[in-house]
């Protein structure tokens, strides 16, 4: 199995037990995800935990181990399992109908590195994972601890359409938490906080083109209508809404972390060395923000 060559190089332990006030928002991206693990760590290591974390997709699976402040956890799995079929692979589609094994992940992976439940589960603090409702098409946000089962929420947040099977949380079905909200910004900004940072899995003026057909679309969700008109508006949405961002980070009242170079890297990447590249070019942003990022947090 292939594993990332400079595994041991990634940092361990975990940050203190401070709260840092505001709400920390994570893209998605699938194994761009990555870049997000990096920054991540960068911020673990400066004792910045977010009081509020809010993921879609592969940044849901990034914040559940973010919150529970346990540094190179995510990357450490990711550098390591992502060519074992039972994670990525046949294994996966037997056992979860998708690309993701995700009772492997929750489950044996959880035992080679526990997620620290004391601290995911801290109440001061607050973790949302966005899926979206093939019922509805809308956005769903599932928070822990007001949800029946926040890492059934994870799955389905990360669930991807067309090539996955839905999950079913309290009897209904879910996909993707993409699908409907890329960037969960404005549920950061309805919720009210004043200090919001974004980790981006794009650089910045990066703008995305249309793919799925609609024929596709309505042959594999024609009885979710709401849902494909959803996926209809899903590039267009996602445009403007990098628009709207960029805006707000040049105004100050949102700080963004983006990658510094084009990340080149295939949706479902299996090259082990390009993987960690992109950890180590998210790291290296994270560090370089600090400075930035502690001016704005007022810490």
């Amino acid at each position: 199995m292939k594993v990332y060559k400079d595994l041991d190089r990634i940092p361990r332990g975990q940050s203190d037990d401070s709260v840092t006030q505001g709400c920390l928002v994570l893209e998605g991206g699938a194994w761009r995800g990555i870049y997000t693990e990096g920054v991540l760590d960068a911020l673990l290591q400066e004792n910045i935990n977010m009081q509020t974390v809010i993921g879609v997709s592969a940044g849901a699976m990034n914040g559940h181990s973010y919150m529970a402040g346990q540094i190179g956890r995510t990357a450490r799995v990711n550098l390591h399992y992502r060519h074992d079929p039972d994670y990525v692979g046949v294994g996966a589609f037997k056992e979860d109908h998708g690309i993701t094994g995700f009772s492997y992940l929750f489950d044996e992976l959880a035992n080679q590195e526990p997620l620290d439940m004391e601290r995911f589960n801290d109440p001061r603090r607050r973790f949302i994972a966005v899926a979206t409702s093939l019922e509805t098409g809308e956005a769903v946000y599932f928070e822990r601890g007001k949800c029946s089962d926040i890492f059934k929420a994870v799955q389905a947040s990360a669930t991807v359409p067309y090539i996955s099977e839905p999950v079913m949380i309290d009897g209904k079905p879910y996909l993707d938490g993409g699908c409907a909200v890329k960037i969960p910004l404005d549920w950061a900004l309805e919720e009210g906080f004043e200090k919001i940072v974004l980790i981006r899995t794009r650089e910045r003026g990066f703008r995305k083109e249309p793919r799925a057909p609609l024929a596709l679309q309505k042959r594999l969700y024609g009885n979710y209508p709401e849902f494909v008109a959803d996926l209809q508006e899903e590039v267009p949405h996602y445009n403007l809404l990098l628009e709207r961002i960029e805006q707000m980070q040049d105004d100050g009242r949102i700080f963004v972390i983006s990658p510094s170079e084009p990340i080149r890297i295939k949706r479902f990447e299996g090259d082990m060395d390009k993987l960690g590249e992109l950890y180590w070019l998210g790291y290296k942003d994270g560090k370089e923000s600090l400075e930035g990022l502690k001016a704005y947090l007022g810490i």
